[in-house]
This record gives C-alpha cells, sequence and structure tokens, in this order.
C-alpha cells in the first residue's frame, strides 16, 4: 500500500475523534439550564373578610396561596406588610387574630409595615414571636444597634441551582407614622439596600428580591438606585406592576382585593468564561372574587366575626347625606365625613377649631344617604383607639402645623388634614411650607399672636405624620384625661341622632393661583 494513502487511512478516525471531542467539549462549556421561579405578593391586609363586592379577605387569600402552591415547583409567597392594625379586631386584641388567620396559610416571607407598631414595640415583639413565617427587615434594629429579636435582614433560597435572596425593608419614617416608641430605631431604606444588595452580589447571588413596605417615593428611589433586580412592595394601597428591562417592580392592592404574582424565566449558561444569567419577568393579576375560599380560614373568621357582632351591631343614628371614607376622599381634599369627626371632637371637648388626619379614617368605604350608623362604622373608621387630645396653641404654630398637613398632599398621604371651626387655603404648586395661603377662624383671618385651643388626636399631637409643629402647644386635655375619639363621635351622633355633614369649603386646594 502507499505509505501516504496508509497514513491517511490511519488520521482519519482520529480526526473524528478531536471532532467529537471539540464538539462535546464546546457543548459542555456552553451548557444552558431554563427554570421558572414565581414570585406571589400581597400586602396591606386589615380586614378580615372580603369586601361589599365579595373581593379580598383571609380566606381568598389563604385560597389564592393554596392554589398557587399546588400549581407551581419553584413558588416564594411574600406579605409585604401591615396587618396587625388597623381593623375592627385589632382594637379588641391589638392583632392576635391576624396572625392567626396568616398563620392559617403563612407566607414564606413577611416585612414589618408601619402599622406593625400601632401599638407599641412590645405588642409588636409578642405578635411577631407567634408568627410561623420568618419576619425581615435589614433597616430596623433595636434603638442601641443591637438586632431585633426575631426579625432577620434577609434570606437566602435555591431554585434549580438558582440563588435567590431577598431583603426585607420596613418604613424608614414608622417612628412617624405609627407609634413604635423609642425602643426601637429604622435606617434608611436606600442606604440599606444598596449594602445589603452589594453585600449578596459579592456572594455569588444571582437574583436580588427587595421585600419592601415603603412609599412610593421610595420605592423610585431603590427601582433607580438600589441594585436590586426585583422589588416588591407594600404601602400604597394600590395595584402596579412595572419593568423597565432591569428591574422589575410590584405591588397589590390592599385587602387581597387583588394579588399580584411575577413568574420570572430564568437562564443560566455555564461557559468557559465564566457563568451567565438572563431573566424576563411576566405578571398575572389575580382578582380574588374568583378566588377559591380556603375553608379552615373562613371556620375562624366566622368565629371572631360572632364576638365582633356581638359587641358592634348597635345603631347610634342616622346620615341623611353620604359619607366617603375611601382614601382619595379623605386624603385628597375635604370630605363630608372629615367634617363630622373633626366637629364631633370639637363640640364634645368645647375647642375652638380641630384637626384630624385624613389617614385616620380607615374603613375605606361609602355610606349611602339613609345608612344607619352604628358601633362597628365607628370604630371601623377608628380602629387606632386613639384619644382625643386638647391643646392650647398659638395662630402661628397652628399654619406650621397646617402646612405640615399640606406638605405631601399631591401624593395622597394620610397627613392631609381635615378639620373643624376653620377655613384653609391652600395652593400645592407652591413649596412645601409655604403652600397654606388663608386661615380664617370664626369667620376672622387667623391671628398668629393668639392662642387658640385646638382638638385633635394623641397621634398628631405627638408630632405623628408629620405634624411637629404641634409638639410646641401646651397640653390641656392629655394622656390622664383624654376620651377615646370614637367614644366622642358616637356621643355626638348619638345625640343628634340625625346628622347630615357635607363638603361645604373648609378646605380650599388649588393648583396654580390662589384657590378661590
Amino acid at each position: 500500500m502507499n505509505p501516504i494513502k496508509r497514513q491517511a487511512l490511519l488520521a482519519a478516525p482520529l480526526l473524528a475523534l478531536g471532532l467529537l471531542a471539540a464538539t462535546l467539549g464546546s457543548a459542555l462549556a456552553e451548557a444552558t439550564m431554563t427554570t421558572r421561579i414565581s414570585f406571589l405578593l400581597y400586602c396591606d391586609v386589615y380586614e378580615m373578610g372580603p369586601n361589599d363586592d365579595d373581593r379580598g379577605g383571609m380566606s381568598r387569600i389563604n385560597g389564592v396561596i393554596a392554589a398557587e402552591r399546588g400549581a407551581r415547583k419553584n413558588l416564594l409567597v411574600v406579605h409585604g406588610g401591615d396587618t396587625i392594625s388597623p381593623s375592627l379586631m385589632s382594637g379588641l386584641d391589638k392583632g392576635e387574630s391576624m396572625i392567626d388567620l396568616i398563620n392559617t396559610e403563612p407566607p414564606d416571607l413577611f416585612v414589618p409595615g408601619n402599622h406593625e407598631f400601632d401599638f407599641g414595640t412590645e405588642v409588636f415583639l409578642k405578635r411577631m414571636a407567634e408568627a410561623t413565617f420568618p419576619v425581615l427587615a435589614a433597616n430596623m434594629t433595636m434603638a442601641d444597634g443591637s438586632p431585633v429579636k426575631g426579625v432577620a435582614p434577609n434570606k437566602v433560597f435555591e431554585f434549580d441551582g438558582v440563588k435567590v435572596g431577598v431583603i426585607g425593608l420596613t418604613a424608614e419614617d414608622n417612628a412617624v407614622r405609627s407609634s413604635p416608641g423609642p425602643d426601637l430605631a429604622f435606617q434608611s431604606s436606600l442606604d440599606t439596600a444598596v449594602r445589603e444588595v452589594a453585600a449578596m452580589r459579592a456572594k455569588g447571588i444571582d437574583l436580588v428580591v427587595l421585600l419592601v413596605h415603603e412609599r412610593r417615593e421610595i420605592d423610585r428611589q431603590l427601582i433607580d438606585a438600589s441594585g436590586a433586580d426585583i422589588i416588591l412592595s407594600g404601602d400604597d394601597h394600590d395595584l402596579l406592576v412595572a419593568y423597565n428591562g432591569k428591574v422589575a417592580f410590584a405591588e397589590a392592592m390592599q385587602d387581597g382585593f387583588y394579588m399580584t404574582a411575577v413568574d420570572v424565566t430564568v437562564t443560566v449558561t455555564e461557559t468557559e468564561k465564566g457563568r451567565k444569567l438572563r431573566w424576563w419577568p411576566d405578571f398575572r393579576i389575580l382578582d380574588t372574587v374568583t378566588a377559591p375560599i380556603d375553608i379552615a380560614t373562613e371556620a375562624k373568621i366566622a368565629g371572631y366575626s360572632e364576638v365582633l357582632s356581638k359587641e358592634l351591631d348597635v345603631p347610634i343614628g342616622k346620615t341623611e347625606t353620604e359619607l366617603d371614607s375611601r382614601n382619595a376622599a379623605v386624603r385628597g381634599g375635604e370630605a363630608a365625613i372629615g367634617n363630622l369627626y373633626a366637629d364631633a371632637i370639637r363640640a364634645e371637648t368645647g375647642a375652638e377649631v380641630a384637626i384630624l388626619n385624613g389617614g385616620g379614617l380607615r374603613a375605606n368605604r361609602l355610606y349611602p344617604a339613609g345608612t344607619e350608623i352604628t358601633r362597628r362604622d365607628v370604630l371601623a373608621e377608628l380602629p387606632f383607639g386613639n384619644l382625643t387630645f386638647v391643646l392650647a396653641i398659638t395662630g402661628a404654630d397652628l399654619q406650621a402645623a397646617l402646612e405640615q398637613g399640606f406638605a405631601k398632599a399631591e401624593n395622597l398621604t394620610g397627613g392631609f388634614p381635615q378639620v373643624s371651626g376653620m377655613t384653609v387655603k391652600a395652593d400645592l404648586t407652591r413649596p412645601a411650607g409655604e403652600r397654606v395661603v388663608a386661615v380664617e377662624i370664626a369667620g376672622s383671618p387667623l391671628d398668629p399672636a393668639r392662642e387658640y385651643l385646638l382638638a385633635t388626636n394623641d397621634f398628631l399631637a405627638r408630632g405623628g405624620d408629620g405634624y411637629t409643629a404641634l409638639k410646641k402647644a401646651t397640653i390641656r386635655i392629655g394622656d390622664v384625661n383624654a376620651k377615646l375619639i370614637a367614644n366622642h363621635v358616637m356621643s355626638y351622633i348619638r345625640g343628634k341622632e340625625t346628622v347630615a355633614p357635607t363638603v361645604e369649603g373648609r378646605i380650599l386646594v388649588g393648583r396654580g393661583a390662589a384657590p378661590k
């Protein structure tokens, strides 16, 4: 045989083996795996049962959770905070019933909301100790900087080789919006997030998730600058999903009316140069009006409701006009129900003027004209157990307090003032602190030097919702001899038998020229 031909025949198998090895090597160098990870979010759940449209409530929430867990392999159920308060039952048991209902189908993670602190640190710690679910809050410590018992900063999960890190962030202004007392400290959500996200990246975490209870303003900061991949938020009481090509964001509506699912498809490619990860979010909005009902939860709710009915379903009067306590009404302008409640505390205490924060009215409902008002209705609107304080305050400090009430009014914040005994004109296009155009009391312009008697709630009197100017006033009726606001409102309505409050021009809000 020709030597050259013989060498070619011998080389052919070696060449084939080489090509096969190269092919296998290339395949190994670019091994690709795809998995799907789902996040189910609910938040801001105050009511045990559904609304008038049979939407929301804990039995439907837990029904959705059970169904999702049965249908999805890789699922994280997360609660975005606000649940032990305010509700009718929380006025009796300080949130114990809500933790019981959540424990029936517990989330995988929970971040405290501002309302977790409404009854103080001791109650917060007790409720969290009763929880059968992990609690996360990286930006919360004890006042001395030590960790809070039972609260972790983050938690890491692994799904099909994909590492998911979740960081909890509670509201940085809890001390203003709630009543945690001096034992707890809260740090900047953004600063904490930047630090915690960087630490997770350094540990090789593939997807970094922020579970947040924050105002939308802070949410936007976190989207822009935290470095996280996914942000799941509570607090704003609305439904929102967004994706900017880099960060996915979701918030669910309050009371479980809607729950939000983010299904993330993750593709991991292993190459000779390292690990490459790509992901894409799909959003699902779950309307709970069609959700299955969790039987165990429903049975518990029935028991709690029976206790409530015996205590609360007692008529105290009737309204001849429509009352609207929905968020947009009480946080966005003068509201008839705000006038009624502010009139009640002014009349019952003999004060000259009154201020209540719109966010203190919580039932989020419409009362048609002709509705009989019950104890339940009043306590649903005023579930915090606040006291009526009477303050002696200068006109200058009163105007400063009103400025603080309008400081973020365009964002429908809870500090929006509902007033009695005065007329206030404000221009929201002006800078915060310069928005109050005019104030009249009893038909005369406010006198900065004169002292007025102001009725308000103890939360505002202590500087809550940003009303720090009220802390300068002298307390005439305070903790020792103050009565519950709810009792004052019930007494006022019972005494009149029929009420007919309207929007009458007490608060005139403009967006440009001074309001007329």
